[in-house]
């Protein structure tokens, strides 16, 4: 939704050359449009009293309400300023509404005879609840007043717009879906950001694992989809579509590093002989450049290189395995963050007095809060702020559950390190080659601790510990997860997204034990070390806990984002990706996912992609994700206080009986 801000800073443009009541014709499109997402694009207003429209010089009127309320209604910045939201509620919502905001942007694309098609594409804004009379409407009065040789789709803005559509035929209505416009999209902003390197291109996994001892931190790594294993290195290209969400496109948030979606890099590779060279990469929201360099750069080491992050100590003193709902956050340095954030939600839903309204309590002018925004998505109608406190918990405790398990704190795992001179004789070794950067056996010394590690009998006793307090699934037979809980993840510039192992597939206690040892083994993974000693995280500060969970089937599963990844700006916004199954399908890469973006202050959401599957969700779930997108929202408001505009990133799904589940909280790398 378009909103006035309180001053945008920029200086008023010379000229304004909008247009009232005149045909489009398409140098006049060009005349007046600016840049959006790489495709032009042109605001319009249509005043139904008037019986006319008004095309907006782009660079004179970034907001519609701005033009509407002073160029149309005689009002004063101020005046809208103090009404803004009532004034947006009677041009996007009032069905009687006489005016009609919407952007016109201009696409190109292949017929079915292969010939290159330009089209227009009009849409309303997000928020709009536009019902299909109106849509009817919009679209035959812009088609009238259009070059009458550009085909004009309309593409509805939001699940609604595309329910109301669907009683409307295609001939009378021309439309394109979101997913269907922006699916073939040749370039996407994954996460923006600019490097200059050498660009290594990949075809398979098999060639980049091939060269990747080679790499180094001024590579920029291009391929279809990189390994989650990727070397830390300058930024990130991907040749074929990939989710926002995936654990390359965290990392490469969490490193700072440019990451994009190129699907023309082949030509672009072979038109300017770019494999092996130079170039100077650049990831904006609306625009994916990479420029070749004639001459090798003088370079400078990345600010990584530098960057150091300290621990607190771990509390290593015998600690209790304990169920996951008596475990808070302060018990990060036993059990491991993993675990804490699980207690602590566990906590949240239970007790019902959290304060989660924080985050729409913050100031977005020219508004003072959302608060208002919060009541409506609620229901409530003038709640005092207790009243609107205690309705945010109960909607959050009614929409999620917290998962059931167990935590191993760190103790265990140091007392099964130290129950085996032979491992503390390899770790020596290792710690003595990370103080001499002896970077040639550092892997070799890795992986023979692993070895040992998955080998070496756990001590009795610490069996004993582990079965008698693991779920009841494990006397039964049942399925477990066994996931990680590192104190050395979701720390402030060190994500560890997918660095540290989990189990899903456990039965016994057999297989329980053999599940532990390989998760306290990631602790040691080359990767894993290679990636903790670059931001001089100390081996001996760095420890796991682990989480025993009973196995939950689900319908449909998946990673929610509480920003909107591609533009961090964006305070209304999450972003959710799901598949049938486990979450942990979205998060490895073995399918791709569908995607959405749901709007947490005015409600409505949309479909960004249909990733391997043919049809999107039906319009039960998808209202269903939307009362999880403002959970996440809200939970926002307790996990990342007092910084409460920093996201999460939330594991959920949901099961086969259709409740929420929430397996995994975690800051969201930025």
């Amino acid at each position: 939704m378009s909103t006035a801000p309180l001053s945008t800073g920029a200086p008023e443009p010379a000229t304004d050359r909008t247009v009232v009541g005149e045909n489009l014709s398409l140098p006049l499109f060009r005349t007046l449009s600016g840049t959006l997402a790489g495709h032009p694009y042109l605001k319009v207003v249509v005043d139904r009293a008037e019986a006319t429209w008004h095309l907006l010089d782009t660079a004179a009127h970034p907001f519609h309400v701005d033009y509407i309320a002073t160029a149309v209604l005689g009002m004063d910045l101020a005046e809208l300023d103090a009404a803004l939201d009532e004034f947006n509620a009677s041009v996007y919502m009032d069905p009687e509404r006489r005016f009609l905001l919407g952007v016109l942007s201009l696409h190109t694309d292949e017929d079915t005879d292969g010939r290159e098609r330009t089209f227009l594409v009009l849409e309303t804004t997000e928020a709009d609840t536009m019902h299909a009379e109106l849509l009817e409407f919009f679209h035959a009065f812009v088609r009238e007043r259009v070059d009458g040789r550009l085909p004009l789709l309309l593409k509805p803005a939001n699940h609604s717009q595309e329910e109301a559509l669907a009683a409307v035929s295609e001939q009378q209505v021309p439309r394109i879906l979101s997913h269907e416009l922006f699916g073939t999209r040749t370039r996407t902003a994954l996460n923006t950001g600019e490097a200059t390197g050498r660009l290594r291109c990949f075809r398979t996994v098999e060639e980049y694992e091939a060269a990747a001892g080679g790499l180094g931190w001024s590579d920029i790594v291009a391929m279809p989809c990189l390994p989650d294993d990727v070397r830390r290195v300058a930024g990130f290209v991907n040749t074929a579509p990939i989710t926002p969400l995936s654990h390359t496109n965290v990392l490469a948030s969490g490193w700072g590093i440019p990451n994009a979606i190129v699907r023309d890099l082949g030509q672009l590779v072979e038109k300017d002989g770019l494999d092996g060279a130079w170039v100077r990469y650049r990831v904006r929201e609306d625009e994916i450049t990479l420029e070749r360099l004639e001459h090798p750069p003088e370079l400078r080491a990345p600010a990584w290189h530098q960057q150091r992050i300290r621990l607190e100590p771990p509390l290593l003193e015998d600690a209790p395995v304990l169920s996951l709902h008596r475990l808070r956050s302060a018990d990060r340095d036993r059990y491991g963050t993993k675990a804490a954030n699980l207690g602590e939600l566990h906590h949240v839903l239970d007790s019902r007095t959290a304060d989660l309204t924080a985050f729409h309590g913050r100031p977005r002018p020219p508004r003072e809060n959302l608060y208002g925004h919060l009541a409506a998505r609620l229901g409530l109608r003038a709640p005092s702020a207790a009243e609107l406190r205690a309705a945010a918990a109960s909607f959050v405790a009614d929409t999620v559950e917290a998962p059931e398990g167990v935590a191993l704190p760190f103790s265990l795992q140091h007392r099964f390190l130290t129950s085996s001179p032979a491992l503390q004789q390899g770790i020596g070794k290792l710690k003595m080659a990370l103080e001499l950067d002896a970077g040639d056996v550092l892997d070799s010394l890795c992986l023979q601790i692993q070895h040992l590690i998955r080998q070496t009998p756990v001590p009795e006793s610490v069996v004993r510990e582990i079965t008698q307090a693991s779920p009841a699934e494990l006397a039964a037979g049942g399925r477990l997860v066994v996931r990680s809980s590192s104190n050395a993840e979701d720390l402030p510039g060190f994500s560890a997204a997918g660095v540290y192992d989990s189990v899903t597939t456990v039965r016994g206690t057999g297989e329980l034990a053999d599940a532990v040892r390989q998760v306290w083994a990631s602790l040691l993974s080359p990767r894993s070390v290679r990636l903790r000693h670059q931001v001089r995280i100390s081996l001996d500060d760095t420890y796991m806990g682990v989480i025993v969970q009973a196995y939950v089937p689900a319908a449909l599963g998946g990673v929610l984002v509480t920003c909107d990844p591609t533009r961090r700006e964006d305070f209304r916004n999450v972003y959710l990706n799901c598949s049938p199954g486990s979450p942990e399908q979205v998060v490895e890469g073995t399918v791709l996912p569908q995607q959405y973006l749901y709007n947490t202050v005015e409600g409505g959401g949309r479909t960004v992609a249909l990733g391997s599957w043919n049809e999107g969700l039906s319009s039960r779930t998808r209202a269903r994700l939307a009362d999880l997108s403002l959970t996440g929202r809200l939970l926002q408001s307790h996990f990342s206080a007092p910084e409460v505009d920093d996201p999460l990133d939330i594991e959920w799904l949901l099961t086969d009986q259709g409740d929420f589940r929430l397996v995994q909280i975690r800051p969201y790398a930025l």
